[in-house]
């Protein structure tokens, strides 16, 4: 009797881990987080992080644009209780992404990204979005 319970004991807690362990490596994924229509009238946009705290609490960040090349001259990442990450980018071709960032410390909150662009090609609009990781 002590054998089947310990049996149905040790299968109980190897599934629960393995549960566990799936849902942790489903997280670990690229995610929207905001995402914005660029206007070739306006030089600069600031973009607020959507979601809950959880939602924002994210482990790197990159910008992605569609819709037409952009050069960015300037991005700052604003983070909750850390301080904003200033960035150079350059030019992003339409379809196109940064290379990831870093948050600061393992992870980060971060709260809105402030770019200052210009939209190349002769194109009216683009929509950059805010990738987070997870």
């Amino acid at each position: 009797m002590k054998i089947n319970n310990m049996a149905a004991f040790c299968v109980a807690a190897a599934s629960t881990i393995l549960l566990g362990a799936v849902n942790s490596a489903r997280a670990d994924e690229w995610f929207v987080m905001g995402e914005q229509t660029l206007n070739s009238a306006n030089p600069s946009a600031e973009i607020q992080a959507q979601g809950n705290r959880w939602q924002k609490d994210v482990k790197q960040v990159k910008l992605s644009v569609e819709g037409a090349d952009v050069e960015i001259t300037s991005a700052v990442l604003g983070w909750d209780n850390r301080k904003d990450t200033t960035l150079t980018v350059g030019t992003i071709k339409a379809g196109g992404q940064t290379a990831a960032t870093d948050a600061p410390g393992r992870k980060g909150r971060l709260t809105w990204v402030k770019i200052q662009y210009k939209i190349l090609g002769g194109k009216p609009t683009a929509t950059v979005k805010i990738l987070g990781y997870d």
